[in-house]
């Protein structure tokens, strides 16, 4: 994986090493702790919560999730690759929008996100992804040609759009997907990320660098899985 933190990392090579595969669920039996029982020592961050005012969920479910992949694979072939970045990556739809050529690293498996609501600008971290997301993003925005060229593609974005432009992208394919409400949409793929993430067992620092957060305190809400969710992570205990 490339750094965490620092200045823009170097060119992606070129080689088609695997890089790490789709986070799947703990099996029965394991004796590893799961994360949340360290996170019960960190107190989650007051201003973020799972759950609006009026208990409406704020997340996709595993299947929800699914279900708009599925969708996605039928869209507008660069919609679709940036359904697939903000549900296997969960960034931020900015940091998606802003993604650079030569940020998609395919030799070490990551993509590489500028992380926003930081205090200063050049702050990178690198975020695992399935070879299923490489492969696609090359297909479609030609990585490894661009990556050959003088420039690295260091200035070509990857979806030259706006905000808003993303957002009303990604929100149709939630609505062809049947899903509605404050859960569909890009930052319901986020929590989504988040809450599988620690589902299967991650530890919330990496759950932490992943996601661009500032302090443990903010990755810890996700501790406080519900719904299906919960009832997987109380469902080891027995087991």
């Amino acid at each position: 994986m490339g750094k965490a933190v620092g200045t823009r990392p170097a060119p992606a090579a070129t080689r088609t090493s695997s890089p790490l595969p789709r986070i799947k669920a703990a099996k029965p039996g394991r004796s590893r702790k799961p994360p949340e029982a360290a996170a019960a020592r960190v107190a989650p961050a007051a201003g973020m919560q799972l759950h609006t005012t009026d208990g409406a969920r704020k997340y996709l479910t595993a299947g929800e999730r699914d279900g708009f992949l599925q969708v996605a694979e039928r869209a507008d072939r660069q919609v679709r690759t940036l359904c697939m970045t903000l549900a296997y990556a969960g960034c931020r739809l900015p940091e998606a929008l802003a993604l650079t050529a030569d940020c998609v690293d395919l030799g070490a498996g990551v993509l590489v996100f500028e992380s926003l609501k930081k205090r200063r600008d050049g702050i990178y971290r690198s975020v695992p992804v399935p070879p299923l997301l490489l492969e696609t993003l090359n297909m479609v925005h030609g990585i490894r040609e661009l990556q050959s060229q003088r420039a690295k593609g260091r200035a070509v974005r990857l979806w030259p759009w706006s905000r808003m432009t993303g957002w009303r992208a990604v929100h149709a394919v939630m609505r062809a997907a049947g899903l509605d409400g404050v859960h569909a949409s890009p930052k319901g793929l986020r929590h989504g990320f988040g809450v599988a993430a620690v589902s299967a067992c991650i530890p919330l620092n990496m759950v932490q660098k992943w996601l661009g957060h500032a302090q443990l305190t903010t990755t810890a809400i996700y501790a406080n899985a519900v719904g299906t969710e919960e009832q997987d992570i109380a469902r080891r205990m027995w087991e």
